[in-house]
């Protein structure tokens, strides 16, 4: 896939839309393409993450349970695996598994923060966005205890 494309796929991602054009290109070239047969793990529940993957092609499934039950969720492009883990170590909620042949842009958390300290505008940007997804989330504790 293109440069061009994976800049233009990327600014279809939230966190990624608050990007400097500039830096945004910097993190697509640097990122990793992954391909997947169906069939593929990407990770396992309970494994550290190392950063974010985008979903450019093809599908997979988060399955938490582990049990034979169907996947909780299906994800399907453009979809972003792991935003809080670009920020911070974390671990993986749920097993992802490729239900197809499918393409990843795997975004390292070391690449994510290196480009927000060569881009202080971007990482501006980038901190009011984690903020207000900050206080959705507070809200919505709320008003779920109320």
């Amino acid at each position: 896939m293109a440069l061009d494309d994976d800049v233009e796929n990327l600014t279809r991602i939230p966190v990624f839309a608050a990007f400097e054009a500039d830096a945004l290109r910097k993190l697509a070239f640097a990122a990793e393409t992954r391909l997947f047969r169906a069939g593929d793990l990407l990770f396992r529940r309970g494994e550290a993450s190392d950063g974010g993957l985008v979903l450019i092609a093809g599908s997979i499934a988060l399955d938490s349970h582990q049990d034979g039950r169907p996947a909780e969720k299906i994800l399907r492009p453009l979809a972003l695996l792991g935003e809080a883990a670009l920020a911070a170590p974390t671990t993986r909620a749920a097993d992802a598994i490729a239900r197809e042949p499918s393409t990843v842009l795997k975004i390292r958390r070391d690449l994510f923060h290196r480009t927000l300290e060569q881009h202080p505008a971007t990482a501006a940007r980038v901190r009011a966005f984690f903020k207000s997804r900050l206080m959705d989330f507070a809200q919505e504790l709320k008003l779920d205890k109320s």
